[in-house]
């Protein structure tokens, strides 16, 4: 007869695997809210929807110090101010504290809030390896309505991109001319490397013919945008989590280890900026988020 009080090793080792992908997954979704890939709001409504889930069964001393600038004595401060236990999870907090953490975070650290307006001037922009490419590529064979624009770049061609398709490749002397005669609507170096412009007759013709155009540009030429075009619509392009933009990076093959930790530096000072955009979408499949952002060109 079995041993009502010993569980079967089987169960034992279950439910020991079921721990450790429970504390992985909790240690994931840490990385990207200190990487900001999620907001803290986004994590407590996670948490509210589902207390099972990583960002419910999370304490809350560990979800406020996965917030960038906030330590511990900070951490220690807020608790004591909102009168929560440091042995709470974020997804059994009561009524109360709920509403006065998330109060909190909304003044402290506000989500970006969707333009009442928007323009037919659409700028996609992101982290590196993204797939900003990728999802501009996808709106462009399915909206044929959207122009798609082609940037410059002094960038060599990749395996498969075509002249004019892809890009207008081009050497410094040539990117020097385009920018002395006001060619360019924006233009930007990349990882301190090659230079990326948007030829600007292309757009201007299109607005005028009442198209609507997407620009697929980084983070500094959609700053330059703005700053030419305060009207334009700004989309910012998540990754499903920081782990996913790493593996997508790593699994590119296109850059040397030094290449991939600049970047993988560059991309986390990208995903800071993210509150100067309009709108965010989160790339975690290419045909919905192309969607969504062809929806916000309508």
């Amino acid at each position: 007869m079995a041993d009502s009080t010993h569980p079967p090793e089987v169960d034992r080792v279950a439910a020991s695997r079921k721990a450790v992908a429970a504390r992985r997954a909790r240690a994931s979704l840490k990385r990207d809210i200190a990487t900001r890939v999620v907001t803290p709001q986004e994590v407590m409504r996670r948490a509210s929807a589902d207390p099972a889930s990583p960002a419910g069964t999370m304490r809350v001393p560990e979800f406020l110090t996965a917030i960038p600038a906030i330590g511990e004595g900070k951490r220690d401060r807020v608790l004591a101010q909102l009168g929560i236990s440091p042995v709470k999870r974020v997804g059994g907090l009561g009524v109360r504290q709920r509403r006065a953490l998330s109060a909190w975070l909304d003044d402290r650290l506000p989500e970006p809030r969707p333009r009442a307006d928007r323009s037919r001037l659409i700028v996609l922009a992101g982290p590196t390896a993204v797939g900003k490419g990728t999802v501009a590529a996808h709106v462009k064979e399915h909206h044929p309505e959207i122009l798609l624009s082609v940037s410059a770049t002094t960038r060599p061609p990749r395996p498969g991109e075509v002249e004019g398709e892809h890009y207008f490749f081009v050497d410094d002397a040539g990117f020097d001319e385009m920018v002395a005669s006001d060619a360019l609507l924006e233009h930007a170096t990349v990882h301190n490397k090659y230079r990326y412009g948007t030829p600007r007759a292309p757009i201007e013709e299109a607005l005028a013919a009442g198209r609507t155009v997407l620009l697929e540009i980084d983070l500094q030429g959609a700053r330059q945008v703005r700053a030419a075009d305060p009207s334009a619509t700004l989309v910012f392009l998540l990754p499903p989590s920081w782990d996913e933009l790493v593996h997508r990076l790593v699994g590119r093959g296109t850059e040397d280890d030094e290449e991939r930790a600049r970047r993988l530096r560059t991309a986390k000072v990208e995903l800071a900026a993210q509150a100067e955009f309009d709108y965010r979408v989160v790339n975690d499949s290419v045909p919905r988020a192309a969607a969504e952002v062809a929806t916000l060109a309508q």
